[in-house]
């Protein structure tokens, strides 16, 4: 059996987009399943539309994912002489023809087949000419068969069949000498030997007009597999007014590339009732006929889900490291200073949904000065409580130890010795330490910032609360 060969290949005119993620990712993990190949070409014949920065964010979207490729990235501008090749030997053995007809005239033709209520196809004017028409500009249309039918088993929809009545001539060539998408991709996948093609079902009509240019070129025809679109809450076609689509800016609204992978999986796969994979499971139990016939719901408190999981259960090493970018942002760099930043994270990852979550929960540890919440300290704050603070400070100075355990039993000595209860002191002590009363448990909280610092902080709440 020769090697499982797919693809993905995208227009570089624009971002990677939520649904292009998914199609590549089906293709890399069935390419992974069945130990093929997973090649990456980059569709840029739309030379006016197709950009540099675009093809850099498709690559960096893909890296990001980690849909490592094994051959590629191609170019299919890198082609040219290749497609000219095929249109040439397509006209010479008669299965293509020159057209002369003007704009004019086909737009004459489509409005009196219409208003004779009869499908707007080329009429096949120039099918049968027999000689040239020099120095007049002509495309080069596929000459498709008249009757008959084109049909294929599509991996996820099932038996699919066209009648080949219903099929135009389609052009393969422009007069300006460039060729056109479902010719390149054609001469592309059999030039490649891809075996499988997975893609959106927005291409099920190109599939017999292309199915027909591979037996004209005498190539294998691949197996087709055409994945449901995805929709959003409203069930119309995701776009950007359902928010980012871009899978780069989940990435910079905090998600981790491992949620989105396994989101997007579920995004129209399943198995069974299980919902959280981890990249080497999805790989030994993906099949492409597991995949729904039916569009896929984008629910992005789903996705948060899955992402406040992978954080609660990330290494926190490298969460860490994940985290920096978003702590620059907000002007803080842990290297100048401050706790060890995955001994923050420990005490952060168990509540936040994503990471800019986590950005914000591990500011005040870096913060020398954290501004103190007035609403709260109104709230919180009485006339006995920087007492009660001074009490403790005095503990703590004096303990023999200082971690989790060792600050929860002076917590409760201080308290029993002062006749008050936990939540007399502890919104205080939040406020002094971090400025607000939102943060991880404060013993935590005190074991990372370490004696001196926890001391030094409660000492400054103290004068403020006593003015």
């Amino acid at each position: 059996m020769s090697q499982v060969r797919l693809r993905f290949a995208p227009s570089p005119t624009g971002y990677l987009h939520v649904g292009g993620a998914r199609t590549a990712l089906f293709n890399w993990l069935l390419a992974r399943k069945l130990g093929g190949t997973f090649v990456l070409r980059i569709e840029d014949t739309d030379v006016a539309r197709s950009t540099q920065e675009s093809v850099d964010a498709i690559l960096q979207g893909m890296e990001w994912l980690g849909l490592d490729w094994d051959e590629g990235p191609f170019y299919q501008s890198d082609n040219f002489p290749l497609y000219k090749e095929h249109v040439d030997r397509l006209l010479a053995e008669g299965k293509a023809y020159k057209c002369y007809c003007s704009s004019e005239e086909l737009e004459a033709k489509r409005e009196k087949a219409l208003a004779e209520g009869r499908k707007p196809k080329y009429d096949g004017t120039c099918r049968k000419l027999e000689t040239d028409v020099p120095g007049k500009p002509f495309v080069v249309r596929f000459k498709a068969p008249l009757d008959g039918v084109t049909a294929f088993d599509d991996l996820i929809k099932g038996p699919i069949s066209f009648e080949n009545s219903e099929l135009d001539d389609l052009i393969i060539q422009r007069s300006d000498g460039t060729p056109t998408y479902n010719f390149v991709v054609v001469v592309d996948d059999a030039s490649m030997g891809i075996t499988t093609v997975i893609r959106g079902d927005d291409h099920v009509n190109n599939t017999p007009r292309q199915i027909l240019l591979y037996q004209a070129l005498g190539s294998p025809v691949p197996r087709f597999a055409h994945v449901p679109m995805i929709l959003g809450s409203d069930k119309t076609r995701l776009s950007k007014r359902h928010g980012a689509t871009s899978v780069m800016a989940y990435r910079d609204m905090g998600f981790l590339p491992e949620a989105m992978i396994n989101y997007l999986v579920r995004l129209g796969w399943s198995h069974g009732d299980e919902e959280i994979f981890s990249r080497e499971e999805l790989i030994e139990k993906f099949t492409i006929e597991a995949v729904g016939r039916s569009a896929g719901v984008f629910n992005t408190d789903k996705l948060l889900w899955l992402n406040a999981h992978y954080i609660k259960s990330g290494d926190p090493e490298r969460l860490a490291t994940l985290l920096l970018p978003f702590l620059a942002d907000r002007g803080v760099d842990p290297s100048m200073g401050g706790p060890a930043l995955p001994t923050v994270v420990r005490t952060l990852q168990e509540r936040a949904k994503t990471m800019l979550e986590l950005a914000d929960g591990a500011v005040f540890y870096y913060t020398p000065l954290p501004l103190f919440d007035d609403e709260a300290i109104a709230k919180h704050v009485k006339p006995e409580t920087a007492g009660y603070l001074q009490s403790l400070a005095t503990a703590l100075e004096t303990a023999a130890d200082f971690n989790h355990d060792a600050v929860e039993v002076v917590f409760k000595e201080v308290c029993a010795g002062l006749g008050i209860k936990m939540g007399q002191i502890g919104p205080a002590v939040r406020i002094a330490l971090c400025g607000g009363t939102v943060s991880p448990s404060i013993y935590e909280v005190m074991e990372v910032l370490g004696r001196d610092e926890s001391c030094r902080r409660l000492s400054r709440a103290i004068a403020r609360f006593s003015a």
